[in-house]
């Protein structure tokens, strides 16, 4: 494990959890990767230069006001006071928009085609400008992200951040658009998305989240907007640093398998990858503020004789070259290590860290299978799925998710993943288990 730490950043570790021991013919090496990021703004560290101050943060809101918001109308009242009070949470200095998503997107404030900066006079105006929102039109997501990146392009900030509310199904343009809008964003900002009611589709509000490397969720009660609006704005306004890389370099003919985000929830990065240099590649993960993240990395080596050793891969924290020019900036470096032995206790031992890990993206996985099964009529096989996923809750001691299985299915018992399904499931209950299924819980070190 190295630390990097400069004058004026928060202070960045990469420590590796791993059993480096393979048996003769073993090829596959396993690793955590917990990255943590301290001392910045969020607890009185000093803050990158030209990063962390609230002039250099952008947000833009994005509001459903499609027709269905107005069912029942305290759908709506409750959306824009939940915006309103997100409005409040900026600092000041912050360059914000609000934009009204329909089956178009609308700039309705400032509505000059760009931000106002945030103080007591223009979070004012802005309010004012919420009162004016009504329900009416279609739904289509992609344009209100495209209009969110060009509103934020206009700031020239390095924290760049959306949040998104929507209540309906994206029925007014096609998947492959909004894949596209999605695709055309990612990198660009970060965004967090919020389902609200129950007639919103769980894999959009998700893919967008997981897209754009934010979080996504359930307000299944409208009157829940606003404490949780709340809570993201926060959560936005202590990031410090943008643009972090989690960067690979594999020695010649080593072959990366995946690279997933397992904690605080479950992502896949690996098909993120952009090339950096000889046998290195960058992984995204969005911009930090004090906080921690784990990732799985996997790789496959060449075989090697008993005795042999060899640096699997190397992991660094990467901050991108700044705009002006300049080398990319090193935050943190970790080594994955492989060491070929006849001892099979060494050699069969799975590290805690990886078989936590291993586990919590299975329970992610069959979550999403068993209410696939569930949906499609298949009783037995979404009882057999989400039974695992019961069980894997349970192994692991992951509480938050154990009770949500509990209101889908009777658990007849955990240890062994035997449950019956529920025969009536409230519809807000089955999705927040499937918005919810890759939220993790950190292994016990």
């Amino acid at each position: 494990m190295a630390n990097f730490s400069k004058s004026r950043a928060p202070r960045f570790s990469v420590d590796v959890y791993q059993n480096s021991y393979l048996p003769e013919g073993g090829r596959e090496v396993n690793a955590i990767v917990t990255v943590t990021s301290t001392g910045g703004g969020t607890t009185g560290g000093v803050p990158l230069a030209g990063n962390t101050s609230a002039s250099n943060m952008a947000v833009v809101l994005m509001v459903d006001c499609s027709g269905s918001m107005d069912h029942p109308p305290t759908k709506l009242r409750n959306a824009r006071d939940a915006t309103a009070a997100a409005i409040d949470t900026l600092r000041d200095g912050t360059r914000f928009a609000v934009v009204a998503g329909t089956h178009v997107a609308r700039d309705v404030y400032p509505g000059n085609g760009g931000l106002a900066t945030a103080d007591r006079l223009t979070k004012a105006q802005a309010k004012d400008a919420l009162r004016g929102l009504s329900a009416g039109g279609g739904t289509a997501i992609g344009t209100w992200l495209r209009l969110a990146d060009r509103l934020l392009t206009t700031a020239g900030a390095d924290l760049r951040h959306g949040i998104l509310l929507t209540d309906g199904r994206n029925e007014h343009e096609a998947p492959e658009d909004l894949r596209a809008a999605l695709d055309a964003c990612a990198g660009r900002f970060t965004c967090d998305a919020r389902g609200v009611g129950t007639d919103w589709e769980v894999k959009e509000v998700t893919g967008v989240a997981s897209a754009l490397l934010g979080t996504a969720d359930i307000v299944a009660d409208p009157a829940g907007l606003a404490a949780d609006f709340t809570r993201m704005m926060e959560n936005a306004m202590g990031k410090e640093v943008a643009d972090v890389a989690l960067r690979l370099w594999t020695p010649v003919d080593t072959e990366i398998l995946f690279v997933k985000q397992v904690a605080p929830s479950v992502a896949d990065l690996t098909g993120r990858r952009t090339e950096a240099g000889p046998r290195a590649g960058d992984y995204p993960t969005g911009s930090w503020g004090d906080e921690s993240r784990d990732y799985h990395v996997c790789v496959r080596v060449p075989q090697a004789r008993i005795g042999q050793e060899m640096l699997a891969a190397r992991v660094s924290l990467i901050l991108p070259a700044p705009p002006g020019g300049g080398a990319p900036q090193p935050l943190g470096q970790g080594l994955v290590r492989a060491v070929w032995t006849d001892d099979l206790v060494a050699s069969t031992a799975m590290n805690p860290q990886v078989a936590h890990y291993t586990g919590q993206a299975e329970l992610a996985r069959v979550i999403q299978q068993g209410l696939d099964a569930r949906k499609a009529g298949d009783l037995n096989g979404a009882t057999a799925k989400l039974g695992r996923a019961v069980q894997l809750a349970a192994v692991s001691g992951n509480e938050d998710t154990a009770k949500l299985l509990s209101k889908v299915v009777d658990v007849v018992d955990a240890a062994t993943g035997t449950v019956r399904l529920k025969a009536k499931v409230a519809e807000a209950d089955e999705m927040t288990l499937e918005t919810r299924s890759t939220k993790t819980v950190r292994v016990k070190k």
